[in-house]
């Protein structure tokens, strides 16, 4: 049945709720999709936030008139347009590497739509841009494979530590991009993982941009790490004792130095040096595309492709002993390294994190960073930049919906009240007419309202498909695996 759902496009694993109408006293339960991202937990609703991406992205790659957004100045949405660092008073230099060239300023203008080209022949094009991004290379891989051909000279440190900081990079990387291209570069970008299991960067840019100036960016672009010293593990087999206030030297019994004296210390070392650095690859990957060519479709495809997975079982299908054996030497560097200022593992290294309670223990930080399937890369797989469409997600999700909406009231097709059982629908009596409650089941999802599900979704689909032939609706975008690209223009700058 589970099978039969998944060709459905069914949730296989919702979430059943018992809804009781106060006024008739009726009693009914419903199945809510558990819209899960992962396709090894629910095939179908991660299909669906595919899709959704996929829309997402479409909508405000080729703009050619300013969306209508208003920034908050209390929203984050990682996007980098402002520089935000760590809440410290501490300060250190800002002055650039010497090993980096310096970046250009030039000129702002006040637009995030790309610049309009001319032909000869008179006709007008304006172009956007599809970029890969890498990370450097920590050893010799086997072609094919993935996999070290010296796994004892691999630098498996290195590579767990620029995973677990990728995305600052990619922030830095943006900071960079804009102050050098001129406008308010708008981006929507994935990260997924290569099959040596680190991870890189697909990102569609509204606008061209020459491809002399991307690859100065990439270049000179850098994220220092000005954190304590990790290098060393200082307790291994005897753990620091939480006495309620601070953690305690197992030995000593003196409470470890804290974060904030730790930094202190690191502020007031004029030789100091950054506990790591982070750098792109060589690998630079630059196409211009146009809207609406197959190109542009097919990058959007191939740009979501492994969203629906995590970096560890990108490549699950296709592994052997020796693929298992490279996760595992991975995992192991990226279980034990912090990954933010907060993290347990710095208990390891003699250091209380910035934020101190009891239970924390090295190698069980919360984060699903640490874990064997997301191997350093435990958040933010999606970037995008809050000028991209003028919408949220929910946005564009409530968009879709009203588009089969309305073709199916087009057609004279009676659609079921989406309110009719809304926790938010009052009674007579001015209290909630609907009472919402979990329904626990210990046996799993029942086949039969897996069958319930499936017939009412396909019932629902043959309306929509009758709907749009007598409409001429457009079909939503879909999720077709993403086939080898080509490039329109390729040559941009």
């Amino acid at each position: 049945m589970q099978e039969y759902a998944v060709k459905e496009r069914v949730c296989i694993r919702p979430l059943l709720r018992r809804v009781i109408d106060r006024e008739t006293g009726e009693a009914a339960v419903v199945a809510l999709p558990c819209q899960s991202t992962r396709e090894s937990r629910c095939p179908s609703c991660a299909a669906r936030a595919r899709t959704l991406r996929m829309t997402q992205c479409l909508a405000g790659w080729h703009l050619d008139e300013e969306p209508e957004w208003q920034r908050s100045s209390t929203e984050a949405d990682n996007d980098p347009e402002t520089e935000t660092q760590e809440a410290t008073t501490r300060s250190r230099s800002t002055r650039r590497r010497r090993d980096v060239p310096d970046l250009p300023r030039v000129p702002q203008e006040d637009r995030t739509v790309g610049r309009v080209f001319e032909a000869p022949d008179g006709r007008t094009y304006r172009p956007s841009m599809f970029i890969t991004l890498t990370l450097p290379g920590y050893g010799r891989i086997v072609a094919g494979a993935g996999t070290p051909r010296d796994a004892d000279g691999y630098d498996y440190r290195r590579a767990a530590l620029d995973a677990l900081h990728f995305p600052r990079l990619l922030d830095r990387w943006f900071q960079n991009l804009r102050r050098c291209a001129g406008y308010k570069v708008q981006y929507f970008g994935a990260v997924e993982g290569q099959r040596r299991l680190a991870p890189h960067f697909h990102v569609a840019v509204r606008g061209a941009i020459p491809r002399s100036v991307i690859k100065e960016v990439t270049r000179a672009t850098y994220h220092q790490l000005w954190w304590p010293a990790f290098d060393t593990p200082v307790f291994v087999e005897e753990l620091p004792v939480w006495d309620g206030r601070d953690y305690l030297d197992p030995v000593t019994e003196q409470p470890l130095q804290t974060w904030d004296a730790a930094l202190d210390e690191l502020s007031a070392d004029d030789d100091a040096r950054p506990a790591h650095v982070l750098r792109f690859g060589s690998q630079l990957d630059v196409q211009g595309l146009l809207a609406g060519s197959s190109d542009a479709d097919r990058s959007v495809r191939y740009l979501t492709k492994y969203l629906t997975k995590a970096v560890g079982e990108t490549y699950s299908g296709d592994s052997n002993a020796a693929y298992e054996a490279h996760i595992d030497r991975l995992h192991a560097e990226v279980r034990w390294l912090p990954c933010s200022p907060d993290c347990a593992n710095w208990l390891r290294f003699g250091v209380q994190p910035r934020t101190v309670g009891p239970g924390l223990e090295p190698g069980r930080c919360p984060s699903k960073a640490h874990d064997r399937e997301h191997l350093g890369v435990g958040g933010r797989r999606v970037l995008v930049s809050r000028g991209w469409s003028g919408k949220t997600l929910a946005d564009h999700r409530v968009d879709r919906a009203a588009v089969v909406r309305q073709a199916l009231e087009e057609a004279g097709i009676e659609v079921d009240s989406a309110r009719r059982m809304a926790a938010d629908v009052v009674a007579s009596d001015g209290d909630a007419r609907f009472l919402w409650s979990a329904v626990v089941s210990h046996g799993g999802t029942s086949s039969s309202i897996l069958m319930e599900t499936v017939i009412q979704r396909r019932r629902w689909r043959e309306q929509y498909e009758v709907a749009k032939t007598m409409t001429g609706a457009d079909p939503p975008v879909d999720g077709r695996s993403a086939t080898a690209q080509s490039t329109s223009l390729r040559a941009v700058g």
